[in-house]
């Protein structure tokens, strides 16, 4: 139904993001890749894919079509919905799971929180001959070290981890990694947990 919203950047953290237009706020759902492709960014424009559910109207937004492409094709997949999707576009960046998916590599698939070895071979079979054209890169932002750990908390706990477990990960983190990125940090928490 929506295509994009263009706006200003209220709210951003690495979880989700709140577009201010037309005087109404717009809170979207989105992966790291695209909280890293917004951050510092004041005005953006985020392309949406909107789910209905009985209960709830929820946005996903993304910073560029490629991945917005490669998030229907994950849940068009029985068995992926789109918070597993977004997940998967957290722990791997666009480039990753789609090379996974072209050369059956389901350790890959299956290092991502929510995606067992059926689900993940399913994914292959489903995916493989769709995917040949996608590809996108990465940006790496760096941010100060208190707001790498608050941010990363922040995005772990919205994705459904407990703020004790979160806290354990992304301290240990950082201090194998000093100057990582919220990014990074978030993706090797991912495989941690």
């Amino acid at each position: 139904m929506y295509e994009f919203i263009k706006g200003t950047v209220a709210d951003l953290n690495p979880a989700s993001i709140v577009v201010e237009a037309g005087g109404v706020g717009y809170f979207v759902n989105i992966s790291l890749n695209t909280y890293s492709k917004l951050n510092g960014k004041k005005e953006t424009k985020i392309l949406l894919h909107q789910v209905v559910r009985e209960d709830a109207h929820i946005l996903y937004g993304f910073a560029d079509k490629n991945e917005r492409d490669l998030f229907r094709n994950l849940i068009s997949v029985n068995g992926v919905g789109a918070n597993t999707a977004i997940m998967m576009l957290s722990s791997l960046s666009s480039e990753e799971i789609v090379s996974a998916i072209t050369t059956e590599n389901v350790a890959v698939l299956k290092a991502v929180k929510g995606i067992g070895a059926k689900t993940a071979q399913r994914i292959i079979i489903d995916l493989k001959d769709k995917l040949g054209k996608i590809s996108e890169t990465s940006q790496i932002l760096l941010v100060p070290n208190n707001t790498i750990r608050n941010e990363s908390l922040s995005a772990l706990v919205m994705l459904g981890f407990t703020k004790k477990e979160a806290e354990k990960a992304v301290s240990k983190i950082l201090q194998e990694q000093p100057e990582a990125t919220v990014e990074s940090v978030i993706k090797q928490a991912l495989k941690r947990l």
